[in-house]
């Protein structure tokens, strides 16, 4: 009994095989793997590419269309020709008048000396119920940084705790507004238009009158009257 049932599997096994031979034939799928097979060994530009790049290779020769009203003017020639340029001048950038380091002014000991102590002389003649101080002008005052810093303990003393506007008054009356850092105790924005305006240079001293909470009354000894002295 076991072994006709053995023979029956096998029996049917062999003509399932046939059966699932004879399917492939008919689709024709061992000649499709067979290409399959080859293509993968030999690929080849898909038709996609080929006429991609065809596309390509024509559209250089294929003329540019032009609208009506220019087609009748010749084609236009890109090509730069040394000819064809313009000599333009060239932007001359805003030249600001300021003084640089090559502008700077030593002034002698002598000078300094002289300058200061007419500086406190001044002083002395000034209302003493109105504080001051006289400041020697320095290259970093005058020149370059533009800026000029304040006697600390007349700082902490008399101007405000936080940074403000200070205002600049000359001998002519003139006003200047400068900016007052506190944290740094001295005047920063607007110092270097007042030092230039009022052509401050090194070995000038400079007296500070606070007539105000902000405002001084400025007086300016030059150094430069030692020499005419």
């Amino acid at each position: 009994m076991g072994t006709t049932e053995t023979m029956s599997y096998e029996e049917q096994r062999r003509r399932r095989l046939e059966e699932n031979k004879k399917k492939l034939e008919q689709l024709n799928l061992p000649h499709l793997s067979v290409a399959l097979r080859d293509a993968a060994a030999s690929p080849k530009t898909s038709p996609a590419k080929q006429i991609k790049r065809k596309m390509s290779r024509d559209a250089s020769l294929t003329p540019v269309r032009r609208s009506v009203r220019v087609a009748s003017l010749p084609e236009p020639n890109y090509r730069e020709v040394a000819s064809d340029f313009v000599d333009r001048p060239r932007r001359i950038a805003r030249v600001l008048k300021r003084r640089g380091l090559d502008d700077r002014v030593y002034a002698s000991d002598e000078a300094r000396e002289y300058a200061q102590t007419k500086a406190e002389e001044i002083e002395a003649g000034l209302d003493p119920k109105f504080p001051s101080f006289v400041k020697s002008m320095l290259q970093s005052h005058t020149t370059g940084g533009f800026w000029l810093g304040l006697p600390i303990i007349f700082c902490n003393k008399h101007l405000p705790k936080r940074g403000a506007t200070i205002t600049l008054i000359d001998e002519n009356g003139d006003e200047s507004d400068t900016t007052y850092l506190a944290h740094k105790r001295g005047l920063s924005a607007g110092w270097k238009g007042f030092s230039i305006n009022h052509e401050l240079v090194h070995g000038d001293a400079v007296v500070f009158q606070l007539i105000k909470t902000t405002t001084f009354k400025v007086y300016i000894i030059r150094a430069s009257e030692y020499d005419s002295s």
